[in-house]
């Protein structure tokens, strides 16, 4: 089968950064399912493995983790698909990625595709909808009715994360959501998907909260660039409250937290399928439910971006844009 993928660590701009070869046909394990990859969207995290991390072997490493597609065939212990179903996921960091014609994938990780939704519009929303789901009920304990009240700090609220975070955060509890944005077009990215305030950060984070007028930051959500915003989030954060992160800081001291006993949450979402967590099935559950909330009109897509086919120079410019920093949403390409 065709796959995309790299060869060693390289910038983007290397002409061997992203490479099109030809791998096996991959063989379903006993949870697994054998999906016809019809779509796929690229994270924050596929730029960061394609930059940083060479491939465990000599052969070239498939990229990927969202996909939305059919499924081919089932493991022997597949209860919760069959052939033929229209499924989406965001993989796992342990195995080979979704920028092939096929994946094999774990079906306590999958979730049927929303009905409504196009393949490529499905493709832009699990691993950002897992991360933001984890990370709002599961790390910082928020209740998932309208009796969840205080305020939540958004630290980049137009990003992939961001677009459906705010959603979910509007949509199914009663707080109240200060999204950060620099430019117009985000900001009303982030009105638009929900947030009561949208802050510009550019200033300094501090000051633009401060001024908002919000009154107190129980809960913060740092989604991207903790090494810069860390002593603002510490200073902005209510005494006992919350910070949930999902970025890779390289330096930033947790005691700043210590005189307001806040405490510090870490959202991986790979560590359930990593560590093969006996809870595992929990993201095919809430894909389930984001599916059927998206079915219902409560959720929309992120996708922004329709970048095209997947090939290697669509997803070339995919990765670009990603690591450019300016997106708002999602990037999207199709398969075949």
């Amino acid at each position: 089968m065709q796959a995309f993928g790299y060869r060693q660590p390289l910038p983007i701009t290397h002409p061997d950064s992203i490479i099109a070869f030809q791998a096996p046909t991959p063989v379903p394990g006993p949870h697994d399912l054998l999906v016809r990859v019809a779509a796929v969207s690229v994270n924050p995290v596929d730029v960061k493995q394609r930059a940083n991390a060479a491939p465990p072997t000599d052969q070239p490493r498939i990229l990927g983790f969202d996909a939305s597609g059919i499924v081919e065939a089932t493991g022997p212990e597949v209860t919760l698909f069959r052939p033929g179903d229209a499924v989406f996921y965001a993989g796992s960091i342990a195995r080979p990625g979704s920028n092939a014609e096929l994946q094999v994938v774990d079906e306590r990780i999958v979730g049927p595709k929303p009905a409504s939704l196009s393949h490529a519009e499905a493709a832009a929303m699990p691993l950002t909808a897992i991360t933001a789901w984890e990370l709002l009920f599961d790390r910082l304990g928020v209740a998932r009715d309208r009796s969840a009240t205080g305020t939540l700090l958004v630290v980049g609220g137009a990003g992939g994360v961001g677009s459906i975070l705010i959603q979910i955060a509007r949509q199914l509890t009663g707080l109240t959501i200060v999204a950060t944005a620099s430019r117009p077009e985000t900001q009303a990215w982030c009105r638009e998907l929900g947030a009561h305030h949208v802050v510009d950060h550019r200033g300094g984070l501090e000051d633009a909260v401060k001024a908002a007028n919000v009154g107190p930051i129980e809960l913060v959500a740092g989604l991207t660039a903790t090494d810069q915003h860390w002593p603002a989030i510490c200073a902005l954060v209510a005494p006992q409250g919350k910070v949930g992160l999902i970025d890779d800081p390289k330096a930033i001291d947790p005691t700043l937290l210590k005189r307001k006993s806040a405490s510090l949450h870490w959202e991986f979402m790979f560590a359930r399928s990593l560590w093969g967590t006996a809870d595992m099935i929990e993201q095919h559950r809430l894909l389930t439910e984001v599916a059927r909330l998206t079915d219902q009109g409560t959720l929309r897509t992120t996708l922004t971006e329709p970048i095209g086919v997947l090939g290697v120079e669509t997803l070339k410019r995919a990765h670009a844009l990603v690591e450019s920093g300016t997106m708002r949403g999602k990037a999207v390409l199709t398969v075949g």
